[in-house]
């Protein structure tokens, strides 16, 4: 008998979602015989929980996430979180004017609530954002003054992404908001992530593990992006999708399927 893993952490966009943002039914049961033996899966993602919602059914048998990039570790049944790291206010607030002065769209990740103002929402293909449109359309808060959203939600405001109309304007806001200290990590075609220092995916994972008890070596962690790389290098256990990025690939034991192709299931039955 191999190695027994305890604990599972997925990505979602790019790994466990397909590219139309769809949730394989077959992994949501595998999720469920998962932990109906025992095994911890956590889902490990940029996104927070306003964006998380479409997903209540497939995740229900999940218990924790490690969302907004690390800044905020959720227990799913006590319905509180067990780690918050909120944006210091005048970073927020100058992250905010850089976006404007690039005329990018703003998005606000708060611990319960996604933010963007609805001009954005409504032109979402010009920051090439579209596959999203539908989402955001729904769960948003539209807000038009960000800046009082922010000072009104200081110790909430966990991560702020900034989409640009091309990836010349994102280089010259993460030129501009180097000076921060802060976090940062592209996504997208032209987004800039903007989290609190030191707050990555991996900083999560370890508030998660330390919390269950389990160390590092026991983890299967699964991704295929630049903002994943911290936690594939931390795991036991780093599995790329067929779909990562080659910076990715490198890093990891083993590669499975693309996303289309629910390479997520190749690698839970290899290590479950």
């Amino acid at each position: 008998m191999g190695y027994q893993y305890r604990l599972l952490a997925l990505d979602l966009d790019g790994t466990t979602l397909d590219s139309q943002k769809r949730f394989p039914a077959e992994t949501a049961e595998a999720i469920r015989e998962l932990t109906g033996k025992g095994i911890h899966v956590a889902v490990a993602t940029g996104r927070g929980l306003a964006e998380l919602s479409d997903y209540r059914e497939e995740l229900s048998s999940t218990s924790y996430a490690v969302a907004i990039s690390g800044g905020l570790v959720y227990d799913f049944r006590q319905e509180k979180p067990l780690f918050l790291q909120a944006l210091p206010l005048e970073a927020s607030l100058e992250i905010i004017a850089a976006g404007e002065a690039e005329k990018a769209m703003v998005h606000i990740l708060s611990v319960r609530e996604s933010v963007c103002r609805t001009s954005n929402i409504e032109r979402m293909k010009d920051f090439h954002m579209e596959v999203y449109q539908d989402m955001y359309e729904r769960i948003c808060r539209r807000q038009d003054d960000l800046a009082g959203y922010v000072r009104e939600h200081a110790d909430e405001v966990v991560k702020i992404n900034l989409y640009h109309r091309s990836v010349e304007s994102r280089q010259r806001n993460c030129e501009k908001l180097a000076k921060l200290g802060l976090t940062w990590m592209f996504s997208e075609v032209t987004g800039l992530e903007m989290s609190p220092k030191g707050i990555t995916k991996a900083k999560g994972l370890e508030v998660l593990c330390g919390h269950l008890g389990i160390g590092l070596e026991s983890v299967v962690a699964v991704g295929d992006a630049p903002n994943d790389v911290d936690i594939l290098k931390l795991v036991g256990m780093p599995v790329a999708m067929g779909n990562a990025t080659e910076e990715v690939k490198v890093i990891c034991r083993d590669v499975v399927s693309d996303n289309d192709h629910n390479g997520v299931m190749e690698a839970i039955r290899r290590y479950f």
